[in-house]
């Protein structure tokens, strides 16, 4: 996701305190076009590397997307949005894995 300019890549392990998932990806994405890059990248990185097919949920426009693969869930938020639902605070009992800034 750095790689296609994401902003502010969070990996974060939240597996002792979901019972849905264990992994969250949480990336920021600055325009409509970005964020529908983004989980474009995401879907073809996975396919290819791990033959996994994911899931893609909500709108570009709507400043909220998900892929979801089940134990890993990727977020793609624009700024606002991100900030707005602030999911970094709300799973902050999970381990932060990685943070690309």
């Amino acid at each position: 996701m750095e790689d296609k300019k994401g902003e502010d890549v969070l990996l974060i392990d939240i597996h002792e305190i979901s019972d849905f998932t264990d992994y969250f990806v949480i990336c920021t994405g600055t325009s409509d076009r970005m964020l529908s890059m983004l989980a474009e990248d995401v879907l073809t990185y996975f396919k290819k590397q791990h033959q996994f097919q994911g899931r893609v949920e909500g709108q570009s426009q709507d400043g909220w997307m998900l892929v979801d693969y089940g134990d890993i869930i990727v977020h793609l938020f624009s700024p606002d949005r991100r900030d707005y639902y602030r999911l970094e605070e709300l799973w902050g009992q999970g381990k932060v894995l990685l943070r690309l800034q």
